[in-house]
């Protein structure tokens, strides 16, 4: 019997390079977006930030993120990935960059602004990569390494970034983590090109990426029509990936922007001292990614059908999250059992997130991945907002207010540990096979579809 190596090595491995390159721009993409939120104490003493200015800059940031999905989605499956990945990487560059020279908190709330807007591209660009390269039964893999890039940027950002501000001051951490995506612009212009153009690719890998596509000329992606968000919102599939978006991407903001908050707040962690705690979280976040890759891999190797593996695996995820319930508690006996619970949370957070992004390469053919993902991706990043206007914002300074700051993160863990599984069901309601849906149907058969 031949070992998976020998049949790699028969195949070709070309597709595993574009999914480092792709991982590149993950981890420089949550790097940028994660180093104010390190950066808070000394932005806080300086601009005389309180927790309700803090939260104005992070829903400005989540806004243009937003507003951006609504788009650039759309503008990825006009360009393509080469072009459309590039251009959003060097904008989202230069707004980090940018930071350094912002001297007011109005400004900070501008330059989060553009970071947002072009920061939405790299999730359609990089799902839009995934589907290209990989056949459906790896695609949930090669999301999950991918996606655990977002995990080692937020380790990569407490490592260095308070090192950073205290040695050569905030500035250059917004300068020196913004010039990465220069460095990625390089690579990927060195490197990628669609696979029916390139010519690292052999033909047994080209025919392997394409072995669960009937029509070999869905292939040629660039030259098939596009599809309006119109026609895409009459799909039960969107609306269920819409659905599940928004429930859950705002937890991870809250771990993102609110995690060394709660280790300052709630332990009196400053600066360097965050810098363990919050590494030990995305190292688990990132086991969690790969994890939540493998899961539904093995069940396929096993026989299962595609939308079986997808649906049980998510559900084992949502259920790994509840135990966040309990963090409060579990912090009073001791601080690290708390991170541990949020790691694990947040290890969950990221499987999820390898698993419902493949659903949209389930689900939709290769030309509306993008605007699909794009969509979703607004509605998460609205989900973010109104959890940071309606709950984070108003709650956590009236609890701060009254001196009673715990009693907000207890209810904002009860609110993490049941997100999932409502999303959970509501997917299930809407695409209970997650079949794929045909855009060129016959007039009549672009009705919504379970």
């Amino acid at each position: 019997m031949e070992t998976t190596r020998t049949i790699e090595n028969k195949i070709g491995n070309y597709r595993w390079t574009i999914c480092g390159l792709v991982f590149f721009a993950t981890t420089v993409n949550y790097l940028d977006r994660a180093v104010i939120s390190l950066l808070k104490p000394y932005l806080e003493t300086e601009f005389n930030w309180n927790a309700g200015d803090y939260a104005n800059i992070e829903i400005a940031f989540k806004l243009a993120y937003s507003l951006g999905m609504l788009g650039v989605g759309r503008v990825i499956d006009k360009l393509g990935t080469k072009i459309g990945y590039a251009m959003s990487t060097f904008l989202w560059s230069l707004a980090a960059v940018g930071h350094a020279f912002v001297s007011s908190t109005f400004g900070f709330s501008v330059a989060r602004g553009f970071l947002g807007i072009t920061e939405a591209g790299n999730f359609p660009a990089a799902i839009k990569t995934t589907a290209e390269w990989f056949p459906q039964k790896e695609r949930a893999l090669a999301t999950g390494i991918f996606n655990s890039g977002a995990n080692v940027g937020a380790i990569i950002a407490p490592l260095t970034v308070p090192l950073i501000a205290e040695t050569i001051g905030w500035r250059w951490a917004f300068i020196l983590t913004g010039a990465l995506g220069f460095v990625w612009l390089i690579l990927w212009f060195m490197y990628y090109e669609v696979p029916n153009r390139h010519a690292k690719l052999t033909k047994a890998e080209f025919e392997y990426i394409h072995s669960d596509v009937d029509d070999q000329a869905a292939a040629s992606i660039t030259t098939e029509p596009k599809v309006s968000w119109l026609k895409l919102l009459t799909f039960r599939q969107t609306w269920g990936f819409v659905l599940g978006k928004f429930l859950t991407d705002p937890i991870w903001w809250f771990y993102l922007f609110w995690l060394p908050d709660f280790l300052n707040k709630q332990y009196g962690l400053q600066g360097t001292q965050v810098a363990l705690p919050v590494a030990l979280v995305y190292v688990l976040s990132s086991v969690g990614s790969v994890g939540g890759g493998w899961i539904p891999l093995n069940f396929i190797r096993n026989g299962w059908p595609a939308f079986k593996a997808r649906k049980t695996s998510m559900l084992l995820i949502a259920l790994c999250v509840f135990p966040i319930v309990f963090a409060q508690q579990l912090g009073q006996v001791n601080m690290w059992l708390a991170v541990l619970v949020i790691g694990l949370a947040a290890a969950a957070h990221q499987a999820w997130s390898a698993n419902i992004f493949t659903t949209v390469s389930d689900m939709f053919p290769k030309r509306a991945v993008a605007s699909v993902t794009g969509i979703g991706g607004m509605a998460g990043g609205l989900g973010g907002i109104l959890l940071s206007a309606l709950v984070q914002k108003r709650m956590f300074v009236y609890y701060e207010s009254i001196g009673e700051l715990d009693k907000a993160y207890y209810i904002m863990f009860w609110i993490c540990g049941g997100a999932y599984l409502l999303a959970w069901v509501l997917m299930h309601f809407l695409a209970p096979h997650m079949k794929q849906i045909k855009l060129d149907d016959v007039p009549g058969a672009n009705a919504p579809t379970a």
